[in-house]
């Protein structure tokens, strides 16, 4: 979070995102200001509430891809969550406290692999002492009665170690890590983690029944092992592993996961726009308001338990969007409202906005398909003409039907490479050139056709 100023976030974001300067410039001044936020003295910091965003737009414009984006950026713990999923405390169906939990849990996993990360030197280390005593295991000498002092014996073992010149398990150890055991399989003793299969039948969120199941009947089982015959390769991983598992300290761990979710986390709430209560609806509703109730706490800070202990939510990032097709941010209940200050509209796609997301992007939709048919042996060229009627023939669609947003290219390139992909294996031309031609012969018909289009693209 440092090294990125806004305009370096902006910038990152561009080489994925096409368009929604706007959109983009907020959540790089957001991300930015919990990088401020840290620097200021700390009787204040605690003062600085995040400032949370409303993106707002239709599908398939980007909201989602910026969010998710800027997680990576960030290397923050990062929750993406649907809002529909969740109703109001009563109802069957997941509370909203659990996306806290669920934070918490991502972030715990994040600091462990890190933690193992940091520690997987010396893990190795001791996996391949492991490896050496399966390899070759030490020998046992005989005892002789006139051994019986335990202190004689020890000064026996010690003379013994002293004067044996490296030998055998040594150049074990110089093989092993020239890889001339890999083809080789050892017998390993795994730890079985079974546990108990328990069913619960309950109206309440099941996340607070079983936050310390696991733990409770841990310690009542006895931990099994199970011999396992693998490669030497896959066995020094799984030693390692377990090593490294042995060596990270997991108080200190949760420690650090719960700081970073409390001073970093972020939860990007997706179709907020389905939480809004409708007017003059009728029949039973699973109260939608009810779920902005529960919402309200969370974003303007409390504790929450988990089975790591209590997190607080006063400085998590909330970023919110929706479509808001048939409703609008101010039908969000007005304590809500005022916990999102940051609104930003993302503008619809036009047809130079998909030329530009066809080839422009690292992950641009035309090299995907070209890395795809590669593996065939099959060079694919698009001429300019032809994407440009790609993108052409999307935005008639998406005026006429549904506006989906960039989500129309794929079903389009399915439809028009659909020949393509299928015949690939049994092809014995090597370059494939695609042009404008080509692209209104396959798609002609069924972009005339409103009904065909409806269902096909």
């Amino acid at each position: 979070m440092q090294q990125f100023t806004p305009r370096e976030i902006v910038s990152e974001l561009d080489r994925y995102i096409i368009s929604q300067k706007e959109a983009k410039r907020s959540v790089a001044i957001a991300l930015r200001n919990r990088w401020r936020r840290q620097q200021v003295p700390e009787d204040l910091r605690d003062e600085i509430a995040p400032k949370n965003i409303i993106l707002i737009g239709p599908t398939g414009v980007g909201k989602t891809e910026i969010a998710r984006r800027l997680a990576r950026l960030a290397n923050s713990p990062f929750l993406k969550i649907e809002a529909s999923k969740f109703t109001e405390v009563g109802y069957v169906g997941r509370d909203v406290e659990s996306m806290i939990r669920d934070l918490t849990e991502l972030a715990v996993n994040m600091v462990k692999s890190e933690e193992q990360e940091a520690v997987k030197t010396k893990a190795q280390a001791i996996a391949e002492e492991r490896m050496l005593d399966v390899l070759l295991p030490p020998k046992k000498d005989s005892e002789t009665p006139e051994e019986a002092e335990g202190e004689e014996k020890t000064l026996e073992l010690v003379k013994k170690d002293a004067v044996e010149p490296p030998s055998t398990r040594e150049k074990i150890r110089k093989m092993l890590r020239n890889g001339k055991l890999d083809s080789r399989y050892v017998d390993l003793e795994v730890a079985e983690r079974a546990m108990p299969v328990v069913e619960i039948f309950s109206s309440v969120g099941l996340e607070e029944m079983d936050i310390n199941l696991k733990d409770m009947f841990g310690g009542m089982f006895p931990k099994k092992t199970k011999k396992r015959k693998v490669k030497v390769p896959e066995a020094m991983e799984i030693l390692t592993q377990e090593e490294a598992q042995r060596l990270v300290d997991m108080d200190k761990v949760v420690k650090q996961a719960i700081t970073k979710v409390e001073q970093a986390g972020i939860i990007f709430l997706d179709e907020i726009d389905k939480i809004t209560g409708r007017e003059g609806t009728h029949g039973p509703d699973v109260s939608r308001e009810g779920v902005q109730r529960d919402l309200l706490p969370l974003v303007e800070g409390c504790s929450v338990t988990t089975k790591y202990g209590m997190v607080k939510t006063d400085h998590i990032l909330f970023i919110a969007s929706g479509a808001f097709h048939t409703s609008k941010p101010s039908d969000l209940i007005p304590e809500l409202q005022g916990r999102f200050p940051i609104r930003v509209e993302l503008k619809s796609l036009g047809k130079d906005d998909f030329v530009r997301i066809l080839t422009e992007p690292k992950n641009a939709l035309i090299l995907q398909y070209k890395a795809l048919l590669k593996t065939e042996g099959i060079g694919l060229a698009f001429k300019d003409d032809a994407v440009s009627a790609i993108a052409e023939i999307a935005t008639e669609v998406n005026a006429r039907t549904e506006n989906i947003g960039a989500r129309r290219l794929h079903t389009v390139l399915e439809r028009l490479l659909d020949e393509i992909l299928f015949d690939a294996p049994d092809v014995a031309e090597q370059q494939i050139g695609i042009d404008a031609q080509y692209v209104y012969e396959k798609l002609k018909d069924i972009k005339d056709d409103e009904d065909l289009s409806r269902y096909i693209l």
